[in-house]
């Protein structure tokens, strides 16, 4: 008989505790909380009936179980948890930008062809959950619940560990269920207890009281109708576990022990010695008591694990459908297991105590019997042991202990598992198989090694995989050619990690391999890494060894149609070329793109475009491209590339005085970068933020950016060329400090790697001819050798080159051709208007110096555009420089002279004083901004800027103050 407790009982306060979490999860303060315990002690009703509560209040539910299956198939819980969601709530990918790409490794109906790869990296995934909740939580919440975690593999424990700590401000509430044991989901568990992150619910058994009325719902008998005896002979034998309980009810009844009499439920005179003592006594007793053939079916199927199919146990019993079907509607089996909700013609043991207790009842060489002749039926029934059948059947044969033929499986399964992008899962399976075949032969172990060292580099294991090389070198049977493959492909991976002496180490190996006659495919494959090799060697040479191997990697994909290799080796040469040429660079660049379109290899396409997008940008000041490239990137999932585009983007908005956008795309981008953990485009962003203050001229912003920018790690000394170049001497030239200007600029100098492919406008083509010519210390010819250099092609340092020039003919008396110097400088300089009008202020001077030009319409410009963007510093030289040129200088027409004397000797602009008037008024940004035809983003920044030059901690503060000020303003 089956009997079971309609209700939950003994659990009020923990269910009114989780009902408050799930109340504050769906009020936007995201919620963690695990309940633990022992098997049978209620955790699955426990989160069942939150999952009900959630559902019947509306909020997005996503249900997904890990399985003792296959607990190294990487996010399956998580899989199923979406797709149990879409289900009943759809949603549409692009909703989720690049990140619905990405998470088609969980929801196959989302996946796009050519999609990247990469972002396999963990916590891109892990970010596209993050979106994927915020997105289904909508405004009523979303509540995640993940069952049996104990059994979840490594990468889905990450996953959920991220999410974690990534919902803070989101309406989601994740809920998970895991035995109180030792094991990678519990210490996950606590030490997001440990971080503040989550709770951890442990359940106790029940009460004696809590049990009575356990007892009585299963009988569906009114409370206080069970006899007291009854009930300390159910909590001797349970000990208060509520599964362990209602086994023994049924027990009893079905013995006849305990019996209704008269509305109450008494014991017998017959109750057996011990009976429900022994914690499995009540279902091994009922299996033991089962007919031959009904032991026969669930011993199978214990054999094949928790859940089972039906074609396996009816193929080992020789039954056919009707008949299996009905031995499995008898109640004597329906006790035991119940059909699976997830997946047809499967069948699930009713809990895991059930699953123990028919297990316990088989011995183990029957045990072991029973394995061998399920996993031959499995291989039987499901030829090529396709998607979980090679896993299982892995499994069966380790059961069997038949090591040698699990071990072959796992292989396999390493290879799957390592071809759908999962690297980690894969090394843990393969170094599994490794172990179990340590005594078959050398060609299955070598097999086994050999995808081995493949997982180890794609999963980033690099010293590793060094060692395992060494360990296949010894295994003399393996083909040379297929070692030289494996030695490629450690050397890329140490490329990648930054251990050039070890990449260096495998491509020797590797070309010896080889031999003299090598396979041109390998031989490419070996030049492509050996010449990012080269890129990181030491001394002046690097870039002609590289260029040569990338040369000859490039005519062997040509001439043997290798298109990923084709699109490498030019992509490499237009960075090696770069220096040289900018417009070969470019050549090569829109030749990779070329094949990369016409072969279909989106990735390397999306590629291309960005590093051809900041040629455009360079050369050109035209992001059209890289606005592509970001595009091209959301659509495939490349979130990495999308970042990387976003922030190049983002340094042309800066040089091109579109300052708020530029800001605005900066923090995105950032906010992106740090919680995925890219490091080093998180450093270049926060280089972005200082360059950034200091083209607006704060200084504040300047050093509180580069503050954090020194702090975060990474690779300073590739930035430090751009930290002086571009951010500091720009910002000493508009606080008119030009010898710390040009203190920055020989500093910027110094730090210049004259290897490097990267152009970095440090100034050495532009700013600093310009500074050294307003010092009079360049000759025209030193400038025209100068301006020969390709690397001097950039727009952005051409402007200043040219203005440079200007200065130079001016102070030779050749003032025509100085003017029309100015001129085309304004035309390159035209995308960059506060460059331009830098440019024009410091020309304007010399032309004024050396009388020669239009100084005075220069300076006019200049005076006008700085006083627009708030520069006072450049505005003030400005003006005294007319003034100087004997022109009268009329009032400034912004209200500069309202401005009190102390708040202008603090800084405090006319525009800021406007919006400090205004807060008096009690106004919000957005009202101020309209009232000033301004941007709210601008609002916010001058209010901050007004907190910080009044020294006072708070908008509040500000207003109180502006308030006693104007009052007296008016009484004085």
């Amino acid at each position: 008989m089956l009997l079971h407790s309609p209700t939950l009982v003994g659990r009020d306060d923990v269910l009114m505790a989780l009902h408050r979490d799930l109340a504050a999860a769906a009020d936007g303060g995201g919620r963690t909380v695990f309940v633990t315990g022992p098997s049978g002690i209620g955790k699955t009703r426990l989160v069942n009936a939150v999952a009900d509560a959630a559902f019947t209040g509306g909020m997005t539910l996503m249900r997904g179980r890990a399985s003792t299956l296959d607990p190294l198939m990487p996010f399956r819980p998580l899989a199923e948890a979406l797709l149990s969601m879409l289900r009943v709530t759809p949603l549409d990918p692009a909703d989720l930008g690049p990140y619905g790409p990405i998470l088609g490794r969980l929801v196959p109906d989302w996946s796009v062809p050519g999609a990247s790869r990469e972002d396999d990296l963990l916590v891109v995934l892990a970010e596209g959950v993050v979106r994927v909740t915020r997105l289904a939580a909508g405004q009523r919440g979303c509540l995640v619940v993940i069952d049996d975690l104990q059994n979840a593999d490594s990468e889905t424990l990450a996953v959920l560990e991220y999410l974690i700590d990534n919902i803070g401000q989101q309406p989601t509430m994740i809920l998970g269920a895991l035995l109180d044991q030792d094991c990678a989901a519990m210490t996950m568990a606590r030490s997001a207890v440990r971080r503040g992150r989550a709770t951890l619910l442990a359940l106790d058994p029940l009460t004696r009281g809590d049990l009575e009325g356990l007892i009585a719902n299963c009988l569906g008998a009114p409370p206080g109708k069970v006899a007291a005896e009854a009930v300390e002979v159910v909590l001797a034998g349970s000990g208060g576990n509520p599964c362990l309980a209602e086994e023994i009810v049924a027990d009893l009844v079905d013995h006849k022990v305990l019996v209704e009499t008269a509305g109450q439920w008494l014991l017998t005179e017959a109750v057996p010695a011990g009976a429900g003592t022994d914690l499995a006594h009540p279902i091994g007793g009922r299996f033991v008591k089962l007919s031959e053939q009904a032991r026969a079916v669930l011993s199978v199927a214990a054999a094949f694990g928790m859940r089972f199919p039906l074609p396996v146990v009816q193929q080992v019993i020789g039954a056919n459908d009707q008949h299996l079907l009905r031995l499995l509607q008898t109640e004597a089996i329906a006790h035991f297991v119940r059909p699976d909700e997830q997946s047809a013609d499967w069948y699930r043991f009713r809990h895991q105590l059930t699953w123990q207790a028919v297990t316990g009842q088989l011995p183990d060489d029957e045990r072991a019997g029973l394995a061998r002749v399920v996993a031959g039926t499995v291989e039987t029934l499901y030829p090529g042991l396709d998607g979980e059948w090679c896993q299982i059947a892995a499994t069966l044969w380790l059961a069997a202990g038949e090591g040698g033929r699990a071990g072959e499986l796992l292989t396999e399964l390493g290879r799957r598992t390592l071809t759908i992008g999962a690297a980690k899962p894969a090394v843990a399976l393969l170094e599994q198989a490794w172990q179990l075949l340590a005594d078959s032969s050398v060609e299955r172990r070598a097999q086994t090694l050999d995808v081995l060292i493949l997982a180890l580099v794609e999963a980033g294991y690099v010293r590793r995989a060094i060692a395992a090389v060494a360990e296949l070198d010894r295994l003399a049977s393996v083909p040379a050619r297929r070692r030289a493959v494996i030695h490629t492909k450690a050397a890329w991976a140490a490329m990648i990690a930054g251990y050039t002496d070890d990449g260096l180490t495998h491509v020797a190996s590797a070309r010896r391999l080889l031999g003299d006659d090598p396979d041109a495919v390998q031989l490419a494959e070996v030049d492509i890494v050996a010449a990012h090799l080269a890129l990181d060697l030491p001394g002046g040479g690097q870039l002609a060894i590289a260029e040569d191997l990338a040369r000859n990697a490039a005519r062997i994909a040509d001439r043997m149609d290798l298109p990923e290799i084709a699109c490498q080796a030019w992509q490499l040469l237009g960075a090696v070329t770069r220096p040289r040429d900018p417009a070969e660079a470019t050549a090569c660049l829109e030749r990779a793109l070329s094949i990369a379109s016409r072969r279909g290899l989106p990735i390397a396409e999306m590629h291309t475009l960005i590093r051809l997008g900041n040629d455009d940008a360079l050369r050109a000041g035209e992001i059209t491209r890289l606005e592509l490239a970001r595009e091209r990137a959301s659509e495939v999932g490349a979130v990495t590339a999308q970042c990387q585009a976003e922030a190049s983007i983002a340094l042309h908005l800066v040089l091109r005085g579109e300052f708020d956008d530029a800001a605005a795309l900066v923090s995105r981008v950032l906010d992106t970068t740090i919680t995925m953990q890219l490091v080093e485009i998180t450093q270049y962003v926060l280089l972005l933020r200082a360059v950034l203050g200091a083209h607006r001229g704060s200084r504040a912003e300047l050093d509180d950016a580069l503050s954090e920018f020194e702090q975060h790690k990474g690779d300073a000394v590739l930035h430090a060329p751009r930290v002086h170049g571009l951010a500091k001497v720009f910002c000493a030239l508009l606080e008119e400090r030009r010898d710390v200007a040009v203190q920055e600029m020989a500093a910027a100098e110094a730090a210049h790697i004259p290897s490097s492919t990267v152009f970095h406008l440090s100034g050495t083509y532009g700013m600093r001819p310009l500074l050294r010519a307003l010092a009079g210390d360049l000759t025209v010819g030193e400038l025209t050798e100068l301006m020969a250099n390709p690397a001097s092609a950039l727009r952005w340092d051409r402007q200043f080159a040219t203005f440079a020039k200007a200065v130079l003919l001016g102070r030779l008396g050749r003032g025509a051709e100085a003017v029309a110097e100015v001129d085309e400088a304004l035309r390159e300089g035209q995308p960059y208007p506060m460059g331009r009008h830098l440019g024009l202020r410091l020309v304007g001077e010399a032309a004024l110096d050396d009388d020669w030009g239009e100084p005075v319409p220069w300076l006019r410009a200049a005076e006008a555009y700085f006083r627009r963007i708030e520069v006072p510093p450049v505005v003030g030289a400005c003006r005294r420089l007319l003034r100087r040129a004997g022109v009268r200088v009329l009032q400034n027409r912004d209200g500069a002279e309202q401005i009190p004397p102390d708040l202008r000797l603090r800084g405090v602009t006319a525009r800021e004083y406007e919006v400090l008037r205004l807060l008096a008024d009690r106004l919000g940004n957005r009202e101020i901004a309209e009232q000033l035809h301004l941007s709210t983003r601008t609002v916010e920044r001058h209010v901050s800027n007004l907190i910080s030059k009044t020294n006072l901690p708070n908008r509040g503060a500000l207003r109180d103050f502006v308030m006693t000020k104007l009052h007296r303003l008016r009484q004085g």
